[in-house]
């Protein structure tokens, strides 16, 4: 499988690749495999990440950390996404028209820089859940590999695992959108309260778990794997304090554990 993919990233390559890089397991797998085939044969090759308030400034950072260290070219462009309506009411599309808008300004890079081709880290899996991004990344032309060979989530940590790659069990970190309910108004304040309180909470549960916080107006909903369930309330206190004195009013446990995507579920009910 391996192999497989880096052949693909090798026949990619002969035109200039961009690569959309957002720190996380999947991107930094291409990337890493980029800057190995760039070192025996090298190709014009730039990592590129948007930095918006859509994500916590420390998922910035260390993109910016594994690109220095992958010893690859690396472009931090910004973009207002409440400039688009349907960010701000936090439309069920919201996901299509941002992805577009982020991509679009990729391909203006690209054209540019004389690129060829666009990359991003869709896997597999993504192709089985709601991403109403996907639309705006088939329409650009955006060549996602781990997709099209069919790699999954559970194959690129095991890879990463196998090239030593330190995000190889780095929980997924998801647009800050995400933590609220769909036709809410999202604004810079409420996403940086998230950020903040997950960054809280992160400090207090194990490091590789995946957990969110949810919000419902001054309600935090707080999603952990049942089976961190009995830590958690050990931490109660710690949990309620750390994210009241954020400006949340109540502080609940989401009985049914961690779900990915848990809104979008609600919404297909």
């Amino acid at each position: 499988m391996l192999n497989r993919l880096k052949n693909y990233l090798q026949n990619l390559s002969v035109g200039g690749v961009a690569l959309a890089f957002s720190g996380g397991v999947d991107s930094c797998l291409l990337l890493a495999l980029l800057s190995e085939l760039n070192k025996k044969n090298p190709f014009p090759l730039v990592a590129l990440t948007m930095q918006t308030a859509l994500q916590d400034k420390t998922e910035i950072s260390e993109a910016k950390k594994i690109a220095q260290l992958l010893d690859v070219n690396h472009e931090i462009l910004t973009f207002n996404p409440f400039d688009l309506e349907a960010v701000r009411y936090n439309h069920l599309d919201r996901c299509y028209y941002c992805k577009k808008a982020i991509f679009e300004k990729f391909f203006d890079y690209a054209k540019v820089h004389e690129l060829k081709y666009v990359l991003d880290g869709t896997n597999a899996d993504d192709l089985t859940i709601y991403r109403p991004g996907r639309k705006a990344l088939s329409e650009l032309g955006v060549r996602s590999p781990l997709a099209e060979l069919g790699i999954s989530k559970a194959d690129i940590r095991k890879m990463s695992s196998e090239l030593g790659l330190s995000t190889a069990s780095k929980p997924a970190v998801p647009c800050l959108a995400t933590r609220f309910e769909y036709n809410t108004f999202l604004d810079e304040v409420s996403l940086k309260r998230v950020a903040e309180g997950e960054k809280l909470i992160r400090a207090l549960l194990p490091q590789s778990c995946n957990f969110r916080l949810r919000v419902h107006g001054n309600i935090a909903r707080l999603e952990i794997p049942v089976s961190l369930f009995s830590e958690a309330m050990a931490l109660r206190q710690e949990l309620v304090n750390s994210l009241k004195n954020l400006g949340f009013n109540y502080v609940t446990l989401d009985m049914e554990g961690f779900r990915s995507g848990s809104f979008d579920i609600e919404n297909d009910r």
